[in-house]
């Protein structure tokens, strides 16, 4: 399999979250398959953080059709039909493949899978295992990629997608000492998880630096929808080294209540119908919204309040918020927790098909990398769903693809091994510019946005992609390489963002007007690529 440094295969999958390890597991059935992790396979990416459940439809009462519907509205009509259909048809299936292979959810008295709401949903459809639910989902994968055939490289990390003439045909990496990797494949998968990393305040693990959508960009490829950043409404606002970190929306779920410093339910006055269950991009505008007017938190927050909720119902459904709240001094039991926004997913991505397929031949996606499932706000529980249905189609119609002859090109691996010996004599510390890149992200693409902050936001991020950043130490290189990758995706973003004339789920801009609604919006969505960039209108480019 591997001579002079160059690993061949049939299938790669470049990821190890939720999607990856799926994406891995079927495309073994298929011929060799190797999958590669900058981390530790299930323990880096967001999937084993995700804490609130998995949504799938399950009860007699709800229904497919519902489901498409709450997924349509709550994504603004942006969503993909025939994506998000293929999401709510198949999420059954594949949450009976997770519990068959052992893992375990909670279950209702009457032996069914217990089911809590979540927002946006007119169901409770979120399963869940407490709130430790994307963990239970990444042990039963790993177990199960274990014994599936397939290879893993951990603490390797792909630089960018070989290509040979219009094809993608396997990866350049570098691992833990340094030393360049090649891979080939016959089909490669893109399952590298989100970037929201590119903002000062983030949920993400630290790996969620948009390697994905950089990589598929340089590839050729093109991507939708990237302006759809979403901001958890819930994250930690103290101490400080825990800000941004997930508050659950299972804690809303079970029937947590917002408040701001006057005690008020501030909900009732931005959703009345829904209240803390209304869809995340509207919670998160109306927290930034009381924050802003003076009646946020000494912390620079809002309350969250479960205090009125049964003891024993805190300790048995959150124990993972008890627990974390404890090691910061608060008991959730008795004390209200102090919350605010913090980036948390990228809806958009790299356009994909319903076989996973990317508008590059030899190219797949999956999980966040994709884009088009989740539409303009995702809905509390899609995102694993999303995970096992599209990584089981991505490993699926890759391992089905035909054995090719491969030819790398030397100068393309010249060209990145130059790019690596620079970094060596570069004079810009990583850190300081990651620091200055996430801070400008935050500033000009964040919840609320007008164009003179995209602007200046998108100026920062090409400046600093043009950086001579200096590596320091085997890892040096790939921590430079990453950093450019969160430029390029912050780029992304706020091209994406300029070029969407219109306030649309999580993308708000306060600078323009409209007389239209989400689902009657003149507008599709975003496209960009290294070839052209624009936006659907009526069924035409724009």
């Amino acid at each position: 399999m591997r001579a002079d440094d160059v690993v061949d295969c049939h299938v790669l999958v470049i990821g190890s979250g939720g999607a990856g390890v799926r994406a891995a597991i079927e495309a073994a059935r298929y011929g060799e398959t190797v999958l590669v992790s900058k981390t530790i396979a299930g323990k880096g990416g967001c999937t084993t953080m995700a804490e609130g459940g998995y949504n799938a439809v399950l009860r007699q009462e709800d229904s497919c059709d519902i489901h498409y519907k709450d997924t349509m509205r709550g994504g603004a009509y942006l969503n993909d039909p025939e994506l998000v259909k293929i999401l709510v048809q198949e999420s059954p299936q594949r949450i009976n493949d997770l519990i068959r292979w052992g893992a375990v959810f909670d279950f209702t008295n009457e032996c069914e899978i217990a089911q809590r709401p979540f927002g946006g949903q007119r169901f409770p459809r979120t399963c869940y295992a407490g709130d430790r639910t994307g963990h239970e989902m990444m042990m039963t994968l790993v177990e199960r990629f274990d014994s599936s055939g397939a290879t893993k490289m951990e603490e390797v990390t792909v630089i960018d997608l070989l290509k040979e003439d219009d094809c993608v045909i396997g990866a350049i990496t570098l691992d833990e000492n340094g030393d360049m990797i090649n891979i080939t494949a016959d089909s490669t998968i893109l399952a590298t998880g989100g970037g929201t990393r590119v903002y000062d305040i983030s949920t993400n693990s630290s790996s969620g630096t948009g390697d994905g959508y950089a990589m598929g960009y340089r590839a050729g490829a093109e991507l939708i929808d990237m302006e759809m950043v979403q901001f958890h409404p819930t994250g930690a606002v103290y101490p400080y080294d825990a800000r941004g970190r997930l508050i659950t929306e299972a804690v809303r779920g079970e029937g947590g209540i917002l408040k701001n410093i006057l005690g008020e339910r501030f909900m009732e006055k931005y959703d009345p119908l829904r209240k803390e269950l209304s869809t995340r991009d509207i919670v998160s505008r109306a927290i930034a919204t009381e924050i802003a007017n003076g009646r946020g938190t000494p912390h620079g927050g809002v309350f969250l309040d479960v205090t009125h909720l049964p003891k024993e119902q805190i300790e048995t459904r959150l124990p993972v918020m008890l627990e974390q709240f404890l090691t910061y001094g608060v008991d959730i039991r008795i004390q209200a927790m102090e919350v605010a926004p913090t980036a948390h997913h990228i809806m958009g991505g790299l356009k994909i098909t319903a076989k996973s397929e990317t508008t590059v031949p030899g190219l797949f996606a999956c999980g966040e990398t994709a884009g088009g499932v989740q539409g303009a706000n995702r809905l509390g529980g899609n995102a694993l769903a999303e995970t096992q249905v599209f990584g089981k189609r991505a490993g699926e119609f890759a391992g089905q693809e035909r054995k090719r002859a491969k030819k790398i090109n030397p100068v393309q691996v010249a060209n990145v091994q130059k790019c690596i010996d620079d970094f060596f004599s570069g004079s810009e510390n990583p850190a300081r510019v990651k620091k200055e890149l996430q801070g400008a992200m935050w500033q000009g693409a964040g919840i609320f946005r007008d164009e003179a902050g995209l602007r200046r936001a998108l100026a920062t991020a090409e400046r600093l992609l043009q950086a001579p950043l200096k590596a320091v130490g085997p890892s040096g290189p790939a921590e430079c390489c990453i950093i450019r990758n969160m430029c390029l995706t912050s780029i992304l973003i706020c091209r994406s963002a300029l070029i969407r004339p219109e306030s649309r789920g999580a993308d708000m801009r306060v600078d323009i007007m409209q007389d239209w609604d989400a689902e009657h919006s003149p507008f599709g969505h975003t496209y960009i690529s290294k070839d052209r960039e624009g936006i659907i209108r009526h069924g035409a480019t724009a």
